[in-house]
C-alpha cells in the first residue's frame, strides 16, 4: 500500500510539474477584436477582461464594440476570460469560447454575443438542479445554433479534450497575475481604468480614447521672431 501510494504521489507530481511547465504558454492570451487586426507599437491597445456568465460584462459589450469599430485600425481589443468561481457554469461557458477560436476567429466573438444573449440560462439559480454535463450539452446546442451546425461536432469533441480545460486555466491564471479580480476590467495600453466591476458606456470610452488619437494642438511660437518684432526702447 505504502508504495501504490507513494507512485501515485509520484504521478500526480510529475503530471502537476509537466502542466505547470506550459506556463507560461506557447502564445499570448486572449482574443483579438477585430480579428487579425494588426498589432503595432502605434496601436491603442485595450484589454478586456471578461466572465462570460457576468451581466455587467454583457452590457459592457456592445458599447465597446462600437467604439472599437469607430476609430477602425487606430484600435484594437484584446479580450481575457476570467471564469469567476461564484459563477457555476463560467468556466465550461470560456471553455467554449476557447474551442471555437481554433475553428474560427471570427465565430468567438459570434458565440460570446449569443452566450450574452442567452445568458439567463446559465446563472446559478437556473441549472442549480442540473449536472455539469447538461450544461455542458446545452453550451453546445447553443454553439450550434449561434454557428451553424458544422460547429456541433467539433464543440462536442472539444470538452473531451484536456488542451481546451488547460488553455482556459491558464487564461484564468493570466488574469488573476494582473491583479484581475472582478468583472469587467480594462487596460488601455497597459495601465487599468478606474471603475473595475462596471460597464463603460459608449461616451465614456469616447472621453478616454479620443484623446490618445487626436494630437494636441499646441501654439507653438517663434520666440526668437517674437523678440525681433518686439519694439525697442
Amino acid at each position: 500500500m505504502m508504495i501504490r501510494s507513494a507512485l501515485v504521489f509520484v504521478v500526480f507530481f510529475v503530471g502537476t510539474v509537466v502542466q505547470a511547465q506550459l506556463i507560461p504558454p506557447a502564445r499570448r492570451d486572449g482574443f483579438v477584436y477585430p480579428p487579425g487586426r494588426k498589432i503595432d507599437p502605434d496601436t491603442i491597445l485595450i484589454e478586456a477582461y471578461f466572465d462570460p456568465v457576468c451581466p455587467d460584462c454583457r452590457d459592457a459589450w456592445e458599447p465597446l464594440k462600437l467604439a472599437i469599430d469607430h476609430y477602425g485600425s487606430r484600435v484594437a481589443l484584446v479580450l481575457h476570460l476570467i471564469p469567476l468561481p461564484f459563477h457555476d457554469n463560467a468556466f465550461v461557458a470560456s471553455r467554449a469560447l476557447h474551442i471555437v477560436d481554433t475553428l474560427n476567429a471570427n465565430a468567438t466573438f459570434n458565440l460570446l454575443e449569443g452566450i450574452f444573449k442567452h445568458q439567463a440560462l446559465f446563472y446559478n439559480s437556473q441549472t442549480q438542479l442540473m449536472s455539469r454535463p447538461a450544461v455542458v450539452e446545452e453550451l453546445i446546442k447553443l454553439g450550434t445554433v449561434t454557428l451553424g451546425n458544422s460547429y456541433h461536432s467539433p464543440l462536442k469533441s472539444g470538452f473531451s479534450n484536456s488542451k481546451f480545460d488547460l488553455a482556459t486555466r491558464v487564461s484564468f491564471k493570466y488574469s488573476v497575475s494582473r491583479g484581475v479580480s472582478a468583472t469587467p476590467t480594462f487596460y488601455v495600453n497597459g495601465f487599468e481604468l478606474p471603475g473595475a466591476g462596471s460597464p463603460k458606456d459608449y461616451e465614456g470610452w469616447r472621453d478616454t480614447i479620443d484623446p490618445l488619437v487626436k494630437p494636441q494642438e499646441v501654439d507653438i511660437r517663434d520666440t526668437f521672431l517674437s523678440f525681433l518684432t518686439q519694439p525697442s526702447y
